[in-house]
């Protein structure tokens, strides 16, 4: 069947009442969770994951997308009103949201972000439909050495992009593959880091550390920003900019799609770089850059578009690969394989209408988005102005039972506590998140692709370099280290002279 035919399948499954019930809930709350400014959509995904244990594996996954791309519409609106971005993402946008929204244009800004949110994540899914399937051919000539030196590579995108610092993400990278090997060894059956604690012979649950390290690490630190600076939304009214305005509006849409999507397909790139790369281009092309920063359309146009055309690319990695673009995909990878789905070159294969279900699902969840932003973005900025003394206490409520009907039992209660309490001083301390989760997950799937090359090559490592696509794999690795290594050398060297003069 060609993809035609399979996107045609997927929309028939997920047009289903069950499915198409559970995309809505998923866009409302990803909005919800988008706008209470502390909760972003790495930590809403992470906290309701409990919710889709009694589910429909696509309906489960269905639902969870539809949080991940309703938050990155829900994101932009405390971002424009308040100046405090729900994602970080939208930390650009608030560059000229925000002089948007104290110049009386708030609804403006949220228009131009929801139009271009929607032309960006509609194009971007096409996109994928197009791409993804002639990619099938060449990831299914792997076999164990080429998902080793797969892992590895997306190891080392991650280490050396998600974070300030590739000292820090390896740190994380550690971290991450230590909590992996907790538990029974998939080789030798020998039960590891146990410390003869019987609940630890099965490892860490991945909700639990979820939960802990996205979700309530984002709960305490929304916290203390609250506490810190309290701010009040202003009036939304008007939601399209001028005639004038529509045609540099338009264009910087249509570059910031182009721009997203590919952006998307680079494993382990931040959300943020093409909403930054997408601004740093419309202010370098304006005719008059001075605008910026002072209310220019093409600022809020441009970033919010790159932003979930990024989202609609950023699935081709992680379907075909494994590899997770940010945090909330880290996620999300982590919900495909408790539902049963092992993302990596054979899912395409093996479940064809869980893939083109979730594809077609985003279609209509994008559809739904730009009906409750455009008409509702009134409705959904007065949920702003809900206290946060009453909001946070529930979220935590909420987190501590979700985390309790795991296995009915305190012991994953009290982890979720322990790693909220780590995913806080990791953030204080600039060490990224998303690594931990990634080799979390991947840790014990690049444990058992290294023990199989090695008996593929009589215990030689260097074997897997004589694999075209596995060596191809590990060299570019390196190339990413090392280039990692040198720009953090040249960036102290900089700032040191910087320090001096």
């Amino acid at each position: 069947m060609d993809s035609f035919g399979l996107l045609m399948s997927g929309f028939e499954t997920a047009l289903t009442w069950e499915n198409l019930l559970f995309c809505l809930v998923g866009v409302s709350i990803g909005m919800l969770v988008g706008i209470l400014p502390g909760l972003g959509p790495s930590a809403g995904t992470a906290l309701l994951i409990p919710l889709t244990f009694g589910m429909d594996p696509i309906t489960a996954i269905v639902m969870l997308a539809g949080i991940y791309y309703g938050s990155m519409y829900g994101g932009t609106i405390t971002t424009v009103l308040v100046n405090v971005p729900g994602e970080a993402a939208s930390v650009i946008t608030s560059l000229d949201g925000y002089p948007m929204a104290k110049q009386g244009r708030a609804g403006v800004a949220l228009g131009l972000s929801a139009i271009g949110s929607f032309i960006g994540g509609v194009i971007s899914i096409v996109g994928v439909t197009i791409v993804a399937p002639q990619l099938v051919k060449f990831a299914l000539a792997f076999g164990p050495p080429e998902f080793f030196a797969l892992i590895v590579f997306g190891m080392t995108m991650v280490m050396g992009l998600a974070g300030k610092s590739i000292i820090r993400g390896a740190i994380a990278v550690v971290i991450g593959l230590i909590l992996a090997m907790v538990g029974v060894a998939p080789s030798s059956g020998v039960v590891r880091f146990s410390f003869e604690f019987p609940e630890l012979i099965d490892g860490f649950n991945f909700v639990t550390i979820a939960m802990g390290l996205f979700g309530l690490s984002e709960i305490l630190i929304g916290m203390e920003q609250q506490m810190k600076k309290p701010v009040k939304p202003p009036v939304v009214k008007g939601l399209f900019p001028t005639k004038e305005e529509w045609k540099p509006s338009l264009m910087s849409m249509g570059r910031g799609t182009g721009l997203g999507f590919f952006m998307g397909l680079i494993p382990g790139t931040s959300s943020v770089v093409p909403a930054l790369l997408s601004y740093s281009m419309e202010k370098k092309i304006a005719k008059d850059p001075s605008r910026f920063g002072k209310g220019a359309v093409e600022g809020v146009a441009g970033p919010e578009t790159a932003n979930n055309s990024f989202t609609g690319g950023a699935l081709i990695p992680l379907f075909l690969l494994g590899i997770p673009s940010s945090a909330t995909m880290a996620v999300l990878l982590g919900a495909f394989i408790l539902h049963g789905f092992q993302p990596g070159p054979t899912l395409f294969v093996r479940h064809p209408d869980f893939v083109w279900a979730v594809i077609a699902s985003m279609f209509i969840g994008n559809l739904l988005l730009i009906f409750m932003n455009l008409p509702m973005a009134k409705t959904w900025a007065k949920v702003a102005q809900v206290p946060f003394k009453l909001l946070f206490p529930i979220i935590i409520a909420i987190s501590l039972v979700g985390t309790y009907s795991i296995s009915n039992s305190l012991w994953n209660v009290g982890w979720l506590v322990v790693f909220g309490l780590l995913g806080y001083f990791f953030k204080k301390a600039d060490i990224p998140i998303a690594p931990i989760a990634l080799m979390f997950i991947l840790g014990n799937l690049m444990e058992q692709s290294l023990l199989q090359s090695l008996t593929l090559f009589n215990g030689n490592f260097f074997g897997i370099f004589t694999r075209p696509i596995a060596g191809t794999f590990l060299v570019l690795s390196i190339l990413v280290i090392t280039l990692s290594i040198f720009a953090g050398l040249k960036n102290k060297k900089n700032n040191l002279v910087d320090a001096e003069s």
